[in-house]
């Protein structure tokens, strides 16, 4: 399996980070079988993130057609102001919102630097990014995952009607009103796409994809290596419904 993990402008390095060592741990626990790179819609790049001007190299373009997994993270940047309500922070902000051209030397822009979390996923929109995630989409073949912030990257490109996804808490509300089933869990499988609520829980994320792809032994190897437990269950589209507790 190969996995091609996405940078834009603003990214949130946790939401890159925990999953890159987990699925690049697994790759050795399982003899080379799983390989990860992170990628940019604009091809091999330095990518600032949105927390201090943290920067990582992406070494390639994403290309849908050469991986088998996709993975989105959120954005780092102000979550707004104390005065302000999730809604008016997390509202239509977050689109529309003019494009900015792409870090090339590694230095900081100050347009991906402490700015707000909506203005950040929304210039995503002005890339190519989302035509490349519509194609990962439409091919069954590639797993598409998202951590925190990435599935309102996927949802306000209208690619999440209709499917059930989570994302962070603050803004459980906004995916549900792009036509997603917004789900209250850590990690939500729905069949070719996975998706994970607040930045830690990348973690989990990795380990559930690594333990379904990979397997269970090795996926508990890493689990082991990492000192880390994964919290809370797996949520899924199966079952009866549950009654009012």
């Amino acid at each position: 399996m190969h996995a091609q993990i996405v940078l834009f402008d603003g990214f949130d390095p946790l939401d890159v980070v925990a999953p890159f060592e987990v699925l690049h741990a697994g790759g050795t626990a399982s003899g080379g079988s799983l390989s990860v790179e992170l990628v940019s819609a604009e091809g091999a790049r330095e990518v600032v993130s949105g927390t201090g001007g943290l920067t990582l190299r992406a070494t390639a373009a994403l290309d849908p057609e050469r991986a088998d997994l996709v993975l989105v993270p959120g954005a780092s940047g102000r979550v707004g102001e104390a005065e302000d309500g999730a809604e008016e922070v997390f509202g239509e902000a977050a689109v529309g919102v003019p494009a900015t051209q792409p870090a090339q030397s590694g230095a900081a822009p100050a347009e991906a630097v402490d700015q707000p979390i909506p203005v950040l996923l929304g210039r995503t929109l002005t890339t190519e990014l989302p035509a490349l995630l519509r194609a990962a989409m439409d091919d069954p073949s590639v797993t598409v995952a998202t951590v925190c912030g990435g599935s309102l990257v996927l949802a306000l490109a209208g690619l999440l009607e209709g499917r059930h996804a989570t994302t962070h808490h603050l803004v459980l509300d906004l995916l549900d009103a792009t036509g997603a089933h917004a789900v209250r869990a850590r990690v939500v499988d729905d069949g070719d796409l996975v998706t994970g609520a607040g930045v830690t829980s990348g973690l989990d994320l990795a380990l559930y994809l690594l333990e379904r792809e990979a397997g269970p032994r090795i996926a508990h190897a890493v689990e082991e290596l990492f000192a880390h437990e994964r919290r809370g269950t797996v949520w899924r589209a199966q079952g009866p419904v549950p009654a009012a507790l």
